[in-house]
């Protein structure tokens, strides 16, 4: 009888030391194993992401985001997987980053923003979709920096231009100051941007920058960021030197 529950005491010691041994070596624990990747900090999977979503979006080639607006881009705001849901009137949620062109040519660094809002006319589906949005002229992201805008109100928003007519005129110009271009995920009819918001998202700034800085001062000031703002900023170079090659 005693043997028996000696048994079961080495039985539970054993389950015990061994769940305290996976516990040590697992990913949770990077600074055991010595060979675990450093989690990604706030904000980055989201640049990340935004990277994936404009490498994606340029490569279509027929209904896909034409490399030659790049250039003539003044903003570009990139939204990962917004999810919008209508029956009639619609709802749309995403958080993304927008980016100025400075004066000097370069980009800047990645303001955090949301996009929030409703939207009108016939629609129903749910979908899941990558957004862009490229900006005839900078002012449009410095309205969103200093307060917020409504799309089809405060700035006008279009489908962009597709097609081997797009990507081919030499003198493209832009005729909205907001040009949208999306690929969905999910089944919608009648999508539109219309009357959404897009607005800053303090929060997602102040954990990414480690400080409260104001949206301009992110946008026009040279500040310390992770490694990922170099490979955002070097993948839309690459995207835009295309043309050159």
């Amino acid at each position: 009888m005693e043997s028996r529950f000696i048994k079961k005491d080495w039985k539970k010691i054993f389950l015990s030391a061994g769940l305290a041994f996976c516990f040590l070596l697992s990913p949770g624990r990077p600074e055991i194993s010595g060979q675990q990747k450093a989690a990604p900090g706030p904000g980055e999977e989201r640049v990340a992401r935004a990277i994936e979503v404009i490498k994606e979006l340029a490569s279509l080639k027929e209904e896909g985001l034409p490399v030659r607006l790049l250039e003539k881009a003044e903003g570009l705001a990139i939204f990962p997987g917004v999810v919008k849901a209508a029956w009639g009137l619609g709802g749309q949620y995403g958080r993304g980053i927008v980016m100025v062109r400075r004066k000097d040519g370069q980009w800047s660094n990645p303001l955090f923003i949301d996009l929030i809002g409703g939207s009108f006319g016939w629609q129903i589906g749910v979908q899941k979709a990558d957004l862009v949005l490229v900006f005839k002229n900078r002012q449009g992201v410095e309205n969103i920096a200093a307060n917020k805008i409504t799309l089809g109100a405060d700035m006008s928003v279009a489908a962009g231009p597709v097609g081997r007519s797009a990507e081919a005129s030499t003198d493209l110009e832009m005729e909205a100051e907001i040009y949208s271009y999306s690929k969905s995920k999910g089944l919608f009819a009648g999508i539109s941007l219309k009357g959404g918001t897009l607005r800053v998202n303090k929060e997602a700034n102040n954990a990414f920058y480690g400080s409260s800085f104001e949206p301009s001062k992110i946008l026009y000031e040279n500040l310390k960021t992770p490694v990922i703002v170099i490979r955002l900023h070097q993948t839309i170079e690459d995207l835009s030197g295309k043309l050159k090659k």
